[in-house]
């Protein structure tokens, strides 16, 4: 299973191609992303937009974060936060509820997650 960040749903439906590539594996996404994505189409009031991404995400696993990706996401956040390298908080969800869903991979162009790659046992590709 592969584990779309944010950016690399934003970046599929602009039709970067590098994104494309990754779409024949299983690939899913987080609550986090949900969230992210939906308050942004919310605060614009694009009810067309809301509809494709509500569509969207009834069609693809969306991973949930529950008290284990917790735990992991407050791993990650405090080794990060012992060699002086605080991220997103919302990166490091993402990467807690990744990691305890076992992904192989998660995609991103969001830099931040190779400092968090660096301190998990998340595989990261940043493009």
């Amino acid at each position: 299973m592969i584990v779309f960040d944010t950016s690399t749903l934003i970046d599929f439906f602009r039709g970067i191609e590098k994104t494309r590539e990754f779409m024949d594996e299983d690939v899913t996404t987080t609550i986090i992303t949900y969230y992210e994505i939906l308050s942004v189409v919310k605060h614009r009031k694009a009810r067309k937009e809301e509809q494709f991404f509500r569509r969207f995400f009834s069609e693809i696993e969306v991973l949930n974060f529950d008290l284990k990706a917790a735990e992991e996401a407050s791993d990650i956040m405090g080794r990060l936060l012992s060699i002086g390298t605080p991220v997103n908080s919302t990166d490091v969800l993402i990467a807690g509820i990744a990691i305890v869903n076992g992904a192989e991979k998660l995609i991103s162009k969001d830099r931040d997650f190779i400092s968090i790659g660096n301190v998990s046992k998340l595989d990261v590709l940043v493009y």
